[in-house]
C-alpha cells in the first residue's frame, strides 16, 4: 500500500494559530519546530501532487522564521526536489516555491 500525502492549498499561511490548535501551549523554540515540520508535509504535499509553485506565507516578525525557510529551501534546492525560490513581488511577507517549470 503507497503511502498519500495530503493536497496542500496554493498558499499556506504559516501563523500557528493557522494550523495548531493550542498554539498558546508552546514555547517559541516548539513553535518554531513544529512550524518546519508543518511546512516540510506541506511542501512535501506540493511536490508529490505536482504543483508548479506553492507559496508560504511566513509574516515579519523578527526574521527568525523566514531565515530558516530559506535555509530549508537552500536544502530542497541543492537535492533539486524544487526548481527555485523567491519572495513574492507583491508582498515579501511571503515566500514562493517553484517546484517545476
Amino acid at each position: 500500500m503507497s503511502r498519500q500525502l495530503p493536497r496542500p492549498a496554493k498558499q499556506i499561511d504559516l501563523h500557528a494559530e493557522a494550523f495548531l490548535d493550542n498554539p498558546q501551549d508552546y514555547n517559541s523554540d516548539e513553535l518554531l519546530g513544529e512550524t518546519i515540520v508543518f511546512f516540510r508535509e506541506m511542501l512535501d504535499g506540493a511536490i508529490y501532487w505536482d504543483y508548479n509553485e506553492i507559496r508560504f506565507v511566513h509574516g515579519k516578525g523578527k526574521g527568525l522564521l523566514r531565515q530558516l525557510l530559506y535555509e530549508e529551501l537552500r536544502e530542497y534546492k541543492f537535492n533539486g526536489t524544487i526548481a527555485n525560490y523567491h519572495p513574492s513581488y507583491n508582498n515579501p511577507d511571503v515566500v514562493v516555491v517553484v517546484i517545476g517549470l
